[in-house]
């Protein structure tokens, strides 16, 4: 297994991978539509896309973390009651 130090690389890697996939199947599909050569065509895609999520993911995760972590509030800093 990997060391958990590795958690934000290899979540990253995986995110990447996956929304990679997923976003140029969705933008192949509706730019050119499913057609006999669309599986080759995206799996020809998918490494390009790929090659660009995951340095984007890298680079814009720590950035979304600290926009999220400013937009949370402890819920008995803000006196919200918790039930």
């Amino acid at each position: 297994m990997i060391h958990r130090r590795y958690t934000q690389l290899v979540f990253s890697f995986m995110m990447a991978l996956f929304m990679s996939g997923i976003m140029s199947l969705a933008v192949l599909l509706i730019n050119v539509g499913a057609n006999a050569d669309t599986v080759t065509r995206w799996l020809t895609t998918w490494p390009m896309t790929f090659s660009i999520a995951l340095p984007t993911i890298l680079l814009v995760s720590p950035v979304v973390k600290r926009l999220v972590d400013l937009l949370m509030v402890n819920p008995v800093e803000a006196d919200i009651e918790v039930e």
